[in-house]
């Protein structure tokens, strides 16, 4: 037996769910995609990058006989390379384990590099019909403001309240559609700062709108100041026109993409000082610094960047891949091949403009 509030929820989904691509299939490799890649991303900025996707990687094996370059490229201007690169290594693992079936329990979900609680949890209760709550932000907003909850988002007090809520309500044999309502109730009406409570199915349940605190909760930590990183970039060119690139490590921020080299000032360098300095940590080379071609601004989820990118003249030192992946010397028009963070992206795009 369903309690009133989860069919309340459940008979409002029915009527209201949102039409998305990954909704039209049981497959769990295709709710997995959708899944990593909704993970801190709007659903209109993930539908174009899924379908492509899809097209090209219909299922297991022919993501894993793919390469991480491959993967990354198609993934280039979502975010988060670390989902890509996760997904990649899950879709080895699976081939070489699983002989490319997905695993069907929980727990055994849970364990694939970049898949989380609440990504296992969707996908064995979406594609496996497991009873499971699967607790993410949009729950935890929805849950803080029915419940009234005072802990902060982030604590381990929060945590702990929304999933006795939801695992109360959670009906047998309807997991898959009751985690899938939250999410839509969260998206579509109960969202952050104003939710549209004359819309809502469960004012009725809702003690935050009895007591007129919904737009209080959930209750946020006061935000840090968000850092800004001063970086220069160079552009170095050889006679025959490539340009060099380096590839970064695959671990850390955009693990595993190219860029033009360069890095952080730090305290007490100029830019030109930096980015001489960084060249030669990452290269082993000397260059002169010549005019800057552009500035560009980025912001990222902790941190805001000021990038510099300057035209540079090699002086001495060889070529040495030191302190990145490794380097090669492309040219301009092939640059749109290689998988590029959002400012590097443009700069390439800028010599491209010039090149034609």
């Amino acid at each position: 037996m369903y309690t009133a509030l989860a069919e309340r929820l459940l008979g409002w989904y029915a009527a209201n769910k949102r039409d998305l691509p990954w909704r039209q299939t049981s497959d769990p490799y295709d709710i997995w995609i959708a899944e990593i890649m909704l993970q801190q991303t709007r659903v209109e900025s993930v539908i174009p990058y899924y379908r492509r996707w899809m097209k090209k990687y219909p299922n297991v094996a022919t993501l894993a006989a793919s390469t991480q370059q491959e993967v990354l490229k198609l993934w280039e201007g979502l975010g988060y390379y670390a989902r890509a690169r996760n997904i990649y290594k899950t879709a080895i693992l699976i081939r070489e384990q699983h002989a490319c079936q997905f695993p069907v329990e929980y727990h055994a979900i849970k364990k694939l590099p970049g898949i989380g609680e609440a990504s296992a949890a969707d996908i064995a209760s979406i594609a496996f019909g497991k009873d499971i709550c699967a607790v993410d932000g949009n729950i935890r907003r929805v849950v803080s403001r029915l419940a009234d909850l005072t802990d902060p988002l982030g604590s381990e007090a929060l945590q702990k309240a929304v999933e006795k809520f939801v695992d109360i309500h959670l009906p047998s044999g309807k997991a898959g559609d009751y985690n899938q309502a939250w999410m839509d109730l969260g998206a579509t009406i109960c969202l952050p700062g104003k939710p549209i409570c004359s819309s809502c199915p469960l004012t009725e349940f809702c003690l935050s709108y009895s007591n007129n605190t919904q737009t209080e909760r959930p209750v946020r930590k006061t935000k840090p100041v968000v850092p800004v990183y001063e970086v220069a970039a160079g552009i170095i060119q050889r006679e025959d026109g490539t340009v060099l690139i380096t590839r970064r490590p695959d671990d850390g921020l955009l693990g595993g993409m190219w860029e033009f080299p360069g890095g952080k000032r730090e305290a007490g360098e100029d830019l030109t000082a930096a980015l001489q300095r960084e060249l030669q940590e990452e290269l082993g080379i000397v260059v002169n610094v010549q005019d800057a071609q552009k500035t560009y601004r980025h912001a990222y989820t902790h941190f805001k960047v000021i990038l510099t990118a300057y035209y540079c003249k090699h002086i001495s030192g060889a070529f040495q891949a030191l302190g990145v992946q490794e380097y090669m010397w492309v040219p301009i028009t092939e640059l749109l091949r290689y998988p590029m963070g959002k400012i590097d992206r443009m700069i390439s795009r800028e010599l491209l403009s010039g090149a034609g």
